[in-house]
């Protein structure tokens, strides 16, 4: 498996063109976006991207016969080969795509809007190397980028920030990266390198694979439980960020105050700030997940499979509407393959409602919501107790799955609870597991 992994670094401060290197290049991008829209008649028709490519980069040298209706080296003279053949991929691109969208407009009887073509576009240039970007020497946190000063393109020395060029050295040294690609964030320019990887995933046996459950929570951001196939659990732990949380609900109360006095128009840069603060969050819960399942040499991380349709409504709305579940569980997959685990998902469905001793459903604590009753009296935590439940319902599927329809049929007639996986819990898995080996002794 092929993983691609990015890092930004950004440019210190500098009196470097880069606002005029990025303004040239959307201006380029732009021109070309114009021309290929009004001769994409000529150009669809070559079948090969390559040879389209090449067709296209002939229009923009001047002749005799396209200067009248090009004229693109008259306009943007000077400009370095490997960049305009990257503005000219954009336009390209840019030009397709909105002909795919409109034969699919007019194809659905033209219902929705109309798609249109968008010459200012966010294009970013990319510093090939040797040509556009060259390293500084080495130790140094400095780099050369070949920039246009108004007249001319020159090569400038950039410093780069020092805590991103060690967080590189210390775990990316030794690894090509690929040309750096601009990027502006919060006012704010990176150079964004990406690396390249060849990850193996376990290919560990389920009779012998140990996973680790993860039940995401809005009061226990996650409760991760190491578990064997015969039901042994091996570890436990909650993942909990309050002071991180703490500091995004201060942020909240402050914008709704600011918002009562002056109206939301003018609350835009914070809540600005307040999702930055939750994508932090989010990383820092999907790198912790990920960290205690290869510490405890987990095979698989299994994750609920979360849908939320419909309308929020209740006190919990706002927590809700920021819960970044999705973004979370991409986070951590991402990490697990770079580390060999692999990611599986099971039905949410009666996870928390379920005790997984299967004792039936459970009653919540209306003041301490993570707590919860059993119908046999015992007080415990629902979070933990739904982690429980997903990694009996991985390792049901996962076992009875290759298996006879014959002795499937079997095993579900004495454990009739596993035909239903949405009622599926911890006791029915380790039931399973006993009859299994019942039927492997007879």
């Amino acid at each position: 498996m092929q993983t691609v992994s990015s890092y930004g670094v950004e440019l210190r401060k500098q009196n470097i063109p880069l606002r005029q290197t990025l303004g040239i290049y959307r201006s380029a991008v732009c021109y070309l976006t114009e021309v290929y829209g009004k001769v994409w008649e000529e150009l669809s028709v070559i079948p090969d991207a390559k040879r389209r490519f090449n067709a296209a980069e002939h229009l923009v040298h001047t002749t005799k016969k396209n200067i009248a209706r090009f004229g693109f080296d008259l306009r943007f003279p000077k400009m370095p080969s490997y960049l305009r053949r990257s503005a000219i991929q954009h336009a390209l691109g840019t030009v397709s795509s909105y002909e795919t969208r409109m034969e699919l407009w007019e194809k659905e009887g033209k219902r929705a809007g109309k798609p249109r073509l968008v010459y200012e576009n966010h294009a970013m240039p990319v510093f090939y190397r040797d040509v556009m970007y060259r390293e500084g020497t080495e130790g140094k946190d400095e780099a050369y980028l070949k920039l246009y000063d108004g007249h001319d393109w020159k090569w400038f020395c950039v410093r780069l920030l020092h805590t991103d060029m060690e967080y590189l050295r210390k775990h990316w040294h030794g690894r090509t990266a690929s040309a750096p690609t601009l990027e502006r964030r919060h006012h704010k320019y990176f150079l964004r390198f990406s690396y390249t990887e060849e990850v193996t995933l376990t290919k560990t046996p389920v009779k012998n694979q140990v996973v680790c459950s993860v039940d995401l929570g809005i009061n226990t951001d996650a409760v991760c439980t190491i578990m064997r196939p015969d039901g042994t659990v091996l570890g436990r732990k909650f993942i909990d960020f309050p002071s991180e949380k703490d500091r995004m609900y201060r942020t909240l109360g402050r914008i709704r105050k600011f918002q009562r006095e002056h109206g939301p128009a003018q609350a835009g840069g914070r809540w600005a700030y307040t999702k930055r603060l939750n994508t932090e969050l989010g990383r820092k819960i999907a790198g912790a997940v990920a960290a205690y399942a290869e510490e405890n040499h987990a095979d698989v991380i299994v994750f609920e499979y979360l849908e939320m349709q419909g309308k929020i409504s209740g006190k919990k709305k706002q927590k809700l509407h920021l819960w970044r579940k999705r973004d979370i569980q991409k986070c951590c997959g991402y990490q697990a393959h770079r580390k060999g685990i692999r990611v599986s998902r099971i039905c949410a469905w009666n996870t928390s409602r379920l005790a997984y001793d299967g004792s039936g459903l459970v009653l919540r604590d209306p003041k301490n919501h993570s707590l919860c009753t059993f119908q046999t009296g015992k007080r415990y935590n629902c979070d933990l107790s739904a982690s429980y439940n997903i990694g009996a319902r991985y390792f049901i599927r996962e076992l009875l799955k290759p298996l006879p329809a014959t002795e499937r049929s079997l095993l579900e007639a004495k454990v009739p609870s596993v035909k239903r996986r949405t009622s599926c819990t911890y006791a029915d898995l380790r039931e399973l597991h006993l009859q299994m080996g019942v039927l492997k002794a007879a």
